[in-house]
């Protein structure tokens, strides 16, 4: 059983399971990167641009977060997401306006803040400008920033690029409109300027403190808003004399509030996150036996994933049709040097004799099996009223 609430920011919309009280050696909660794809499909699964686990600390915050792109890849951060699963939180929890939550991510710990009316105030942190950081062979350039002349299917793009914890680079137009973002943003994604990959932004000035982006996620594609490419594009477009310190910027999704502040060098943004519906995934979906994805149209991952500081990896240790039992496993296991299935399995599991992950799919399968779809459903729907009862007594009918 695998029970979920959907919460979307701008329309990037996401799929959040709550893991607070996991053990600590289950901080994938039994995710893989192919279950990851299966659950986002939009049409033979759920839906969604991707998955947010909300886990115990691991460095003195509050929780960890850790996200899934639609792919299966693992970025550091999301600034969409993070918002989401604050409000996920607060929903939950019955939080009041001035909660904040010190959460753990692969960029460092983030800070957001539950505002009146719902929305999400996201202390974002200071941007990235040096080279390595973002990390982009593009050398510093006059304004500050990694910048030059990319390129890319067929066209010479000038850009700057910024690190928000995860790679972005900018791209100044006269009309975003005019793009051809499935053709310019799948190229620049995996330009060798960026060792890591990168998330793509085209952005139109409208005025020093209003602009225009479309946005080409790293392992998502084309979303409807970015948190943190929100807050690199206006980085850039300072640094390039083009836009003010604070600024309202237009996604697809509708806007966000970016606000870089001078005394700090942090980053501010503030914008809605609000709850789409509550969920239980059928078992069988689940299985991974009784699933194709090459002939079912889910979506399929990018070429050659990095297992590096960028955090381009999911836990893809569950290919294995047959693990072995428990006792076995966990007796071979430990006599073996301890891995981290989430890198070096990303092209598949290297011990499917003894695979670390073992233990945590058979509790799932032993539940499973002892339990009828009646008798799950029902835990789920109980689990759900509580949580539904909760949002509508703290933020009301239409929750806030």
């Amino acid at each position: 059983m695998l029970q979920f609430s959907k919460y979307q920011g701008l329309g990037n919309d996401f799929l959040m399971l709550d893991g607070r009280n996991a053990a600590e050696e289950d901080d994938s909660l039994g995710l893989t990167p192919e279950l990851v794809r299966r659950l986002c499909d939009r049409r033979f699964g759920v839906g969604g641009d991707g998955v947010i686990l909300a886990l115990p600390p691991g460095q003195g915050g509050e929780l960890r977060m850790r996200i899934f792109n639609a792919d299966g890849t693992e970025p550091e951060m999301c600034g969409n997401g993070i918002r989401c699963l604050a409000r996920f939180l607060a929903d939950s929890d019955g939080d009041e306006p001035g909660r904040q939550w010190q959460i753990e991510t692969l960029a460092g710990r983030i800070v957001p803040e539950l505002q009146e009316g719902g929305t999400i105030r996201v202390d974002m942190g200071r941007p990235l400008l040096d080279p390595e950081a973002v990390p982009t062979t593009l050398p510093v350039g006059e304004a500050g920033i990694p910048q030059g002349d990319l390129e890319a299917a067929g066209y010479t793009f000038s850009v700057g690029a910024a690190g928000m914890g995860n790679p972005h680079v900018v791209i100044p137009v006269t009309d975003v409109a005019l793009v051809e973002l499935e053709s310019f943003g799948a190229a620049l994604e995996v330009h060798p300027a960026f060792p890591a990959r990168t998330n793509v932004h085209f952005v139109q000035v409208l005025s020093p403190s209003h602009l225009v982006m479309r946005v080409w996620e790293r392992g998502a594609g084309p979303t409807l808003a970015c948190g943190t490419g929100a807050c690199a594009t206006l980085v850039v477009c300072h640094r390039l004399g083009l836009s003010e310190r604070r600024a309202r910027l237009d996604l697809p999704g509708g806007p966000l509030e970016i606000d870089w502040d001078e005394a700090t060098d942090h980053l501010f943004m503030t914008g809605p996150a609000e709850a789409v519906f509550d969920g239980v995934v059928a078992p069988a979906l689940l299985d991974l036996d009784q699933h194709d994805p090459d002939q079912q149209g889910s979506v399929e991952p990018s070429p050659s994933p990095r297992a590096d500081s960028a955090g381009f990896v999911g836990d893809p240790a569950a290919d294995a049709a047959a693990p072995e039992p428990v006792a076995s496993a966990t007796t071979a296991v430990s006599s073996l040097p301890e891995i981290n299935c989430a890198v070096v399995c990303v092209n598949g599991c290297v011990r499917q004799d003894a695979c670390p992950s073992a233990e945590a799919r058979a509790r799932v399968a032993a539940l499973l099996e002892s339990r009828s779809l009646d008798d799950l459903v029902a835990i789920a729907t109980n689990s759900l009223d509580d949580r539904t009862r909760a949002r509508i007594e703290a933020n009301g009918p239409l929750g806030g």
